[in-house]
């Protein structure tokens, strides 16, 4: 096992520098020019002395090698350089979204996975009657309205019916519990009603593939109760891709939650990515996209190692 995580680890820094170089390729090549846009002109109209200096200044008249080098070297001391658009040390404006969207992603996948397992599960051992009809259809309302129409819906209703309005201003759970509540309730509601959409469906897949298996007619022939052949035997089996998804979609989340922060005014990780891509801010996005390549290689490595708990038959080498 210790020889596996340590082989994984090690893929870690070839991943990261793979997405490291597509991205600063990517917004190289993509059109724009971030000093132009501070000046606040386009080519005709911004002093070509200015503009100069304005590149020298973010350091954009260096050849890319040397700006890839430079960027690189900032990784490997943890110092993504400034912002190019507001002049702050990117860990820092990291620092002050990313426990918002952190927040967020546990959330919806808690809720994700305390809706998602019971009602899969439901839906397999009662398949074809009416309940798994009404986990279907509430399932598929989940993959087919967007999360964004689901959050808009949330806020009005809440604001015809009740006039209140989440607050602006984000508070940490540890500074006070129930404002932070009213902030986030609704957009984990919201994202983690789509995600569990998706799960249950896996889920009630699964299960129904494991409950045809050979082993599981044998515990029913045994006349184990009902609780025990599908919690114990067949639940646990049919797990290994319900994880997957699950884990998958956290790493997502983290990072993607671009609309949801929007609809919600959530100044998170999602925001900040599409501000950063609409003011060619490099660093920034660069950092970003480090920062989710990074969570998806470790989820992804958790993920891996967790297998093995759930199928004893599962051994790292």
């Amino acid at each position: 096992m210790r020889t596996y995580i340590l082989k994984r680890l090690l893929l870690i820094v070839p991943t990261l520098l793979g997405a490291a170089t597509l991205v600063f390729v990517i917004m190289r090549v993509i059109p724009g020019d971030v000093a132009l846009l501070i000046l606040g002109g386009d080519q005709g109209h911004v002093d070509e002395k200015q503009l100069v200096a304005m590149r020298q200044q973010l350091g954009l008249d260096q050849p890319l090698v040397v700006q890839f080098g430079t960027w690189l070297w900032g990784v490997v001391r943890f110092d993504f350089g400034k912002s190019l658009w507001t002049g702050q040390p990117v860990v820092e404006e990291l620092l002050i979204r990313l426990p918002l969207s952190l927040e967020l992603a546990l959330l919806a996948t808690l809720v994700s996975v305390l809706i998602s397992i019971p009602l899969g599960m439901l839906a397999a051992v009662r398949q074809d009657t009416w309940v798994d009809y009404v986990v279907r259809v509430v399932s598929i309302g989940g993959l087919a309205i967007p999360g964004f129409w689901v959050g808009i819906l949330c806020i009005l209703f809440l604001v015809i019916f009740f006039g209140w309005g989440p607050p602006l201003e984000f508070t940490p759970p540890w500074v006070d519990p129930w404002t932070n509540f009213q902030m986030m309730v609704w957009p984990v509601v919201t994202v983690g009603y789509r995600y569990a959409a998706v799960t249950t469906r896996m889920t009630r897949s699964t299960l129904l593939e494991v409950l045809r298996e050979d082993y599981i007619r044998t515990a029913w022939a045994k006349g184990l109760r009902e609780q025990a052949v599908v919690i114990r035997h067949a639940l646990k089996n049919s797990m290994l891709p319900v994880i997957t998804l699950i884990g998958t979609e956290f790493a997502f989340l983290i990072g993607g939650l671009v609309v949801t922060e929007t609809v919600f005014t959530l100044n998170g990780i999602g925001r900040f990515v599409v501000d950063a891509v609409a003011h060619r801010d490099y660093p920034v996005v660069q950092a970003l996209i480090f920062l989710t390549a990074f969570s998806f290689v470790i989820v992804n490595l958790l993920v891996d190692l967790t297998y093995a708990w759930f199928d004893p038959r599962i051994r790292y080498r």
